[in-house]
């Protein structure tokens, strides 16, 4: 074999296990998704999934349980979770912290 012909086997190679690798970056199905629902004031400082008009995105929340940051969590959850700045919330709420 020459060493054109093991360079582009070698490439071809490497590119398919990058492009299987990639599968499994990929997001979480629509099913998967519509299982979760966000929940706001219930994430630590710097665990928010994302949202808040005072930061960009996910994992840019300044303070715990921030009322304009949420957090993905199973489906009926949400208002059921206690802080100690009290319950999550389905909507942005205004929290001091």
């Amino acid at each position: 074999m020459s060493q054109t012909m093991k360079t582009l086997t070698m490439s071809a190679l490497i590119g398919a296990v990058g492009a299987a690798m990639a599968t499994f970056a990929v997001p979480a199905s629509a099913a998967e998704e519509a299982a979760m629902e966000k929940c706001y004031g219930v994430s630590l400082k710097g665990q928010n999934d994302c949202a808040a008009g005072a930061h960009s995105c996910a994992g840019t929340s300044t303070v715990d349980y921030q009322g304009d940051s949420f957090k993905l969590v199973p489906a009926g959850t949400c208002t059921s979770m206690e802080t100690p700045l009290g319950p999550g919330s389905l909507t942005p709420i205004e929290r001091g912290a």
